[in-house]
């Protein structure tokens, strides 16, 4: 299982044809206490780049977007229930979706997890 990272600071647990995404803990930090999550329903396309799910904060609302195309297995219904999980375990239990992958090979464009601390530090 491997981790890759988006300069929007969504991480992608990639295993061999599907992939669990969220958003890092920087970006949980940069946001502030989570209120609201919306997460994308099973069935649903996504293309790289694309709008996938909401996330709202006291401080802004953002969208987290798709860092690889594919269809959406699995949304996490815990968050919509318990939006502070993103908070307290962004890269565990606080996950957005599960997508099976529609071009693998998209991977190779995202950073690994050294390349991504280095793109923070430049922030």
């Amino acid at each position: 299982m491997t981790v890759y990272y988006t300069k929007e600071h969504e991480w992608v647990r990639a295993e061999v044809d599907s992939a669990v995404v969220g958003i890092t803990d920087f970006a949980q930090g940069q946001l502030g206490d989570v209120v609201y999550v919306e997460v994308p329903a099973a069935g649903r396309a996504l293309v790289k780049g694309g709008e996938a799910a909401v996330v709202e904060s006291v401080k802004a609302a953002s969208d987290v977007y798709a860092p690889v195309s594919g269809t959406v297995i699995e949304g996490n219904q815990k968050l919509v229930d318990q939006p502070d999980l993103v908070n307290t375990d962004p890269e565990g239990e606080g996950w957005f979706f599960k997508l099976q992958l529609s071009d693998p090979g998209e991977l190779g464009g995202l950073m690994d997890e050294a390349a991504y601390q280095a793109f923070c530090q430049s922030q």
